[in-house]
């Protein structure tokens, strides 16, 4: 049974003029204790990014670079063919970007999480989990990646004492294998269920897979999607259900409180 609990969203996602839904950011940075900042290759441009991290500052979140696959179209939900060190320039280019536009607003990178096809290219492939997480250990050694328990990124970043925060998808399917199951149309989730699955999580370390079983989870972070329908309506039957269960929301970069006691 934890006391408090990082949630962390993707945000900054529009383009130009497009957005996603209407001021989806601003009604769901009040539910959360960390963002993800789109990075421009999926999605964010430099004025997006801008407004994002003024938006940040304003609530008190943490931030963290969320580079994807160079891939406007696809919104980064397609894998592109590209060598191991060519996606690692691209991952630090964003990152880059981030840091510099949020540092204008006096806000530091919390963190690095990669973005739909190239998360799960990471969570699978060694080869550039490894030459990502070597480049960071020069360019950032400090800076927390968000990955997976379990996954093939997880598991070389703890090898090369990198450090990892690890994710639990409250809108998002779990198969018997304990990981997410990918589809791109989740459909319509029950704000009672999703905040039910993620306070049982918090309290017990388990999660309903698709098929009735029940199996362990590993987390230090919820990840809640804001382009899941419904997004804001789940968020905040999430977080006020964590409440009521008196587990506090709040960055994972911040620590626990010292008792006197």
């Amino acid at each position: 049974m934890r006391t408090a609990v990082d949630i962390n969203c993707d945000m900054g996602e529009g383009f130009g003029p497009w957005t996603f839904g209407d001021d989806v950011d601003l009604r769901m940075m009040p539910m959360v204790s960390s963002i993800n900042v789109a990075g421009g290759f999926h999605a964010g441009d430099p004025s997006t990014i801008d407004h994002t991290a003024a938006l940040a500052k304003e609530y008190g979140v943490g931030v963290g670079a969320h580079p994807g696959f160079r891939d406007l179209v696809g919104f980064g939900r397609r894998h592109i063919e590209a060598s191991a060190d060519e996606l690692v320039c691209d991952v630090l280019y964003q990152l880059g970007a981030v840091r510099a536009l949020i540092g204008r607003h006096g806000l530091n990178l919390q963190h690095l999480k990669l973005h739909g096809a190239l998360y799960m290219h990471a969570a699978r492939d060694e080869e550039f989990a490894a030459a990502l997480i070597e480049a960071l250990d020069v360019a950032d050694s400090g800076l927390p990646v968000l990955t997976t328990a379990g996954s093939v990124l997880d598991r070389v970043a703890r090898r090369h004492g990198h450090p990892v925060v690890r994710e639990f998808y409250g809108d998002r399917h779990y198969g018997d294998d304990g990981q997410i199951v990918f589809t791109r149309d989740i459909g319509p989730l029950e704000p009672g269920a999703v905040a039910a699955k993620v306070v049982r999580a918090c309290r017990e370390g388990t999660v309903e897979t698709v098929t009735g079983s029940s199996v362990p989870v590993e987390f230090d972070s919820i990840c809640l999607h804001s382009d899941t329908r419904g997004a804001s309506r789940l968020a905040a039957a999430t977080r006020a259900a964590l409440e009521d269960a008196g587990i506090a929301v709040r960055s994972f970069a911040r620590p626990e409180p010292v008792s006197d006691t």
